[in-house]
């Protein structure tokens, strides 16, 4: 007569209750009873010569050797005695002497390339005749050893 008491709540949380451990229960049995397919082996990946992803092993008869020495792993070294920058030759065509910068007009290429007043060898005035280099500014190419064309 203990359950005589048991109202309709109660009865449906135990069926509830009841039902939930027959589902894990049956769940167990079918993992124990079916064939282990997971494992190490299917969880392997192999990556061929072109880099693709495949569950293949690779095939040995393509393998090539490489010598460690022949790999080269940063940007040679240049030559410090290396080719120096072409001069060149062209036309200053602005030159703001207040603020000390103007433009020099390549003749080969008709570029035109940033120059400093302190890259200046000689005393040079808009539309004079000069010789330079090119070098690396800090915004793109520009001028240095600006020379007055003789």
């Amino acid at each position: 007569m203990g359950r005589s008491q048991e109202s309709f709540h109660k009865k449906e949380v135990r069926k509830r209750k009841e039902k939930k451990r027959k589902d894990k229960e049956k769940r167990r049995l079918e993992r124990k009873e079916s064939p282990k397919s997971s494992g190490l082996n299917d969880m392997i990946a192999y990556v061929d010569e072109n880099g693709v992803i495949t569950d293949s092993p690779p095939d040995t008869t393509r393998k090539s050797t490489t010598k460690a020495n022949e790999i080269e792993v940063s940007v040679p070294k240049q030559d410090p005695d290396g080719p120096s920058p072409k001069i060149k030759t062209g036309k200053l065509t602005f030159f703001n002497e207040i603020k000390g910068y103007g433009f020099i007009n390549e003749s080969e290429t008709g570029q035109s390339i940033f120059v400093h007043a302190n890259d200046f060898i000689d005393e040079i005035n808009k539309g004079d005749v000069v010789n330079f280099r090119i070098g690396k500014g800090q915004r793109g190419p520009s001028a240095f050893d600006v020379r007055l064309q003789k």
